[in-house]
């Protein structure tokens, strides 16, 4: 019974991922309103007419729901688990899919919210961080499944163990690097500040606060970057040296989007790169 648990615990993270990155394309695109304001139907239809912008925005709302089907099935079944049913090794699953299940229900909220108040960017920004720790959540979830990863040379994981203080400090630099992120962009501030590393040239802009937004992203990005290089450094992890080679990438993406004026798709990948530090970041905390 615990390998298709865990199974689905780890598809129900990827689909979470991809959903985030489908999420990024549909603000990109300009395709947030594509259904209009209605909610749960698509402009008052449950088939709507597929312009582009109708169509990305109804293929995130589909992704969403496949997303809902997998994190409540994954609910039930911990707690058909932990009943005991069907289970002759007695695998009791911890609890944390429930929380997993709570995060969705907050989730489906905001995003009925984003669209009912036509995308203000502070339901923008909770619906992404909502996004990310669902995401964080249901890897908890399959890394804390007993037995999970027969070839695994890790230490097995414990329901009851705690990531350390060092691993919590990577953690929230992570998050708050992703909603600043979020907060440049739906403010517009992705343009604030023209070059690369600097803002404009300058280690302190003196511009508006859209640059001051874009530049404090900057500055968390690049404290992130070198606090997982000590963190490699010192602890000698190996999935802390795969989070340095992330976030290498992510600020070579930054670097490229910002240089070329902010093409479509490398804003897309800067997401994606991004939530696969977030990712990679609770990975190697656990």
């Amino acid at each position: 019974m615990t390998r298709p648990f865990t199974r689905l615990a780890w598809t129900a993270a990827t689909f979470t991922y991809l959903l985030v990155i489908l999420g990024a394309i549909v603000r990109i695109t300009g395709s947030g309103l594509g259904c209009g304001e209605h909610w749960p139907l698509c402009n008052g239809r449950l088939l709507p007419p597929l312009d582009l912008p109708t169509m990305i925005e109804y293929g995130h709302r589909l992704a969403a729901a496949a997303v809902s089907g997998l994190v409540a099935t994954l609910a039930a079944y911990a707690w058909w688990l932990r009943r005991g049913a069907g289970s002759g090794e007695r695998f009791s699953p911890d609890r944390t899919a429930y929380v997993a299940l709570g995060l969705l229900v907050v989730q489906v909220v905001l995003g009925a919210v984003t669209v009912k108040l036509s995308l203000p960017a502070w339901t923008v920004i909770l619906h992404l961080g909502t996004a990310m720790l669902l995401l964080a959540t249901l890897i908890v979830v399959a890394k804390l499944t007993p037995g999970a990863s027969p070839g695994d040379t890790e230490p097995p994981i414990t329901p009851g163990s705690r990531p350390g203080l060092v691993g919590i400090v990577a953690l929230v630099l992570g998050f708050l690097t992703v909603l600043l992120g979020a907060l440049t962009a739906n403010l517009g501030a992705a343009s604030a500040c023209l070059g690369f590393p600097l803002c404009t040239g300058q280690l302190a802009p003196a511009g508006n606060y859209l640059q001051h937004i874009h530049w404090a992203h900057r500055l968390l990005a690049y404290t992130l970057f070198a606090y997982v290089v000590w963190w490699a450094v010192h602890s000698k992890r190996r999935g802390a040296w795969y989070v340095v080679g992330l976030v290498t990438l992510q600020v070579a993406v930054a670097a490229a989007m910002v240089l070329l004026a902010l093409p479509q798709p490398l804003q897309a990948a800067h997401v994606a790169v991004g939530a696969a530090v977030w990712a990679g970041l609770v990975l190697a905390v656990l």
